[in-house]
C-alpha cells in the first residue's frame, strides 16, 4: 500500500557521493525523488534537514571511511538537535547494500539503510520513519525497476549544465573474482529504450549538449524497443536521429567481452560518438586474467584495440589495470607492462589489488605482498603517466574541437571539454559558453592543455 507523504516548504538535503559516475547519477536521483518531500540541496550538512552518504565499495578500506564519516555526521546532527533541529542520517549505496545489518549494529543512530536497487522507494522510507520512529533497512532486489517510478520531469539541478550522466545499464554478470559489483548491484539488466530517449530529450532541453551513458557493463546493454531489444550502436543510432541538439555521446564503463563489431563500427559511422573508449583490461598476463575470471584473452584485447583503431583512427583508449592479484609473479606483471607498451594509452586507472569480503579472490592462496604490490604500482604508473603526457605532447599544434563549459580561474579565461575528455583552457569571450568551439592546442599540461581561440574555425552549436 502507498505511503501518505506530507510536504515540507523547505527542508535541507546534503549528498556525499563516494565513487563511480553511477554513483553521481544516482545522488542526483534520491534528490529527485525527495523532491516532492519539500528537499532541496544545500551545500553544508549543518544545514541539512536530512544527509545520504552514497556509498562505493570498490576502494580499499571503503567500509571504514564510511564509519568514520558516520561519526562525524553524528557530531552534527547531536549539535543540530541542542537547536531544536532534527537531522535523518541515511548510507544509500554499495556499502549499504554489502553491509546493511552491520552498519546498523555499529552505528545504530543512522535513520536509513538502503541499498543502489531501492533509492525510488526514499519517501515511502522518510514517510515511516516519521510515522513509527526507528531506523529503515532496504537492501531488496525488487522485482519492479526502480526506473519505472523514478518521476520523469527533468531535474532542476540539470539546468545550465552541458554535460549529464545517464544511466541505461545496471548491474554485472561477469563475476570477476576481485568484484563485488554483481552482489550489490546484482544481475545485468537494461532500462527500456524509450524511457532512455525520453531522459535524454529532457536533458537535451535543459541545456544539455554531451551525455556519458552509464552502466557496469555498458557495452551489454539490450534495452527493449518495439517489440524486441535494441543493442547500444542502435540506441546510439536513435538518439543521433531523434535528438539533434545533442552533439556528444559517450558510454562507460565497458567489457572486452561485449565489444562486438556492429559496435566497433558504430565508433565509425555516428559522428556523436566521441573519439574516446574506456576497456578496462586489468593485466595483460593471461594466467592472471583467467584467474580473475574476466573471459578474454591479453591477445583477445589487443585485436579489439587494432580493430577499434582501424575504424577509427583517432581514437583514445583508457582502461583500468590492477597489480598484484593473487598468484601474480614478476612475469605476469612484466606481461601487463608489455601490453601497455604495445597499446599506449591516453591515460588509466590503476590500482593495488585489495581483498574484498566474499570475492573469490580473497580466499585464494598466494597473496602477493604489500610491498611487492606498491613496486609494481608504481611501475606501472610511470610508464602510464610517460604514455599520458606523450599523447598530450601529440596534440600541440592540432586544433581541437572543445565545447566550452565555463569561466577559467584567470581573468578572460574559458574551460572547455575535448573530445578526448580532457580540460582545455584558453582565452575567449563568456558569449562562447555552451558552445563548441576550434581551439589550436598550444601547451600540454599534467591534466589539461592550453590552447587559443581559432576564431574563424569557430562553430556555434
Amino acid at each position: 500500500m502507498q505511503e501518505q507523504i506530507s510536504t515540507s516548504p523547505s527542508r535541507g538535503l546534503h549528498i556525499i557521493t563516494w565513487g563511480c559516475q553511477m554513483n553521481v547519477y544516482d545522488s542526483a536521483r534520491m534528490a529527485d525523488v525527495l523532491r516532492p518531500l519539500g528537499y532541496s540541496p544545500v551545500d553544508l550538512p549543518d544545514n541539512a534537514d536530512m544527509i545520504i552518504l552514497n556509498t562505493c565499495h570498490i576502494r580499499e578500506r571503503a567500509a571504514e571511511k564510511v564509519f568514520s564519516e558516520l561519526g562525524r555526521l553524528r557530531q552534527i546532527r547531536e549539535a543540530r538537535k541542542l537547536e531544536g533541529k532534527e537531522t535523518l542520517i541515511a548510507v544509500a549505496g554499495c556499502v549499504a547494500q554489502a553491509e546493511g545489518k552491520e552498519l546498523l549494529a555499529r552505528a545504530p543512530y543512522v535513520d536509513l539503510v538502503l541499498g543502489p536497487q531501492t533509492y525510488h522507494r526514499l519517501p515511502e522510507m522518510v514517510a515511516r520513519i516519521a510515522r513509527a520512529g526507528g531506523s529503515v533497512i532496504d537492501t531488496d532486489f525488487p522485482v519492479e525497476s526502480k526506473f519505472d517510478l523514478l518521476p520523469e520531469e527533468a531535474a532542476p539541478q540539470n539546468e545550465g549544465n552541458l554535460t549529464a550522466f545517464l544511466t541505461i545499464q545496471e548491474g554485472c554478470d561477469k563475476f570477476c573474482s576481485f568484484c563485488v559489483v554483481p552482489y550489490t548491484r546484482g544481475a545485468e539488466t537494461s532500462r527500456p529504450v524509450a524511457s532512455i530517449l525520453a531522459e535524454a530529450e529532457r536533458l537535451v532541453a535543459s541545456g544539455v549538449k554531451e551525455i556519458t551513458l552509464l552502466g557496469q557493463n555498458v557495452n551489454a546493454f539490450h534495452g527493449d524497443w518495439n517489440g524486441g531489444t535494441a543493442s547500444l550502436p542502435e540506441l546510439a543510432a536513435l538518439l543521433h536521429e531523434k535528438i539533434p541538439a545533442l552533439k556528444r555521446l559517450r558510454y562507460i564503463t565497458s567489457h572486452p567481452r561485449d565489444m562486438e563489431q556492429a559496435l566497433i563500427d558504430a565508433h565509425r559511422s555516428n559522428p556523436i560518438f566521441m573519439p574516446y573508449l574506456h576497456l578496462p583490461v586489468q593485466s595483460g598476463s593471461d594466467k592472471v586474467l583467467k584467474a580473475m575470471n574476466r573471459g578474454h584473452t591479453a591477445d583477445e584485447y589487443r585485436e579489439i584495440i587494432r580493430r577499434l583503431r582501424e575504424a577509427r583512427p583517432d581514437i583514445a583508449l583508457t582502461s583500468d589495470f590492477i597489480v598484484g592479484h593473487p598468484g601474480e609473479t614478476d612475469e605476469d606483471f612484466e606481461a601487463t607492462m608489455q601490453l601497455v607498451r604495445d597499446i599506449r594509452f591516453a591515460s588509466a586507472y590503476s590500482f593495488k589489488y585489495s581483498q574484498r569480503p566474499g570475492t573469490p579472490a580473497a580466499g585464494q592462496p598466494f597473496q602477493v605482498a604489500e610491498n611487492v604490490k606498491e613496486k609494481r604500482l608504481a611501475a606501472l604508473q610511470a610508464l602510464l603517466r610517460e604514455q599520458q603526457d606523450a599523447f598530450n605532447a601529440s596534440l600541440v599544434g592540432t586544433v581541437q574541437d572543445v565545447l566550452v563549459t565555463g569561466h577559467g580561474r584567470k581573468p578572460g579565461q574559458l574551460n572547455g571539454r575535448s573530445p578526448y575528455l580532457q580540460p582545455v583552457h584558453f582565452e575567449g569571450s563568456p558569449s562562447l559558453i555552451g558552445e563548441i568551439v576550434k581551439v589550436r592546442i598550444t601547451a600540454p599540461f599534467t591534466n589539461s592543455l592550453g590552447g587559443h581561440l581559432h576564431e574563424q574555425e569557430s562553430t556555434a552549436i
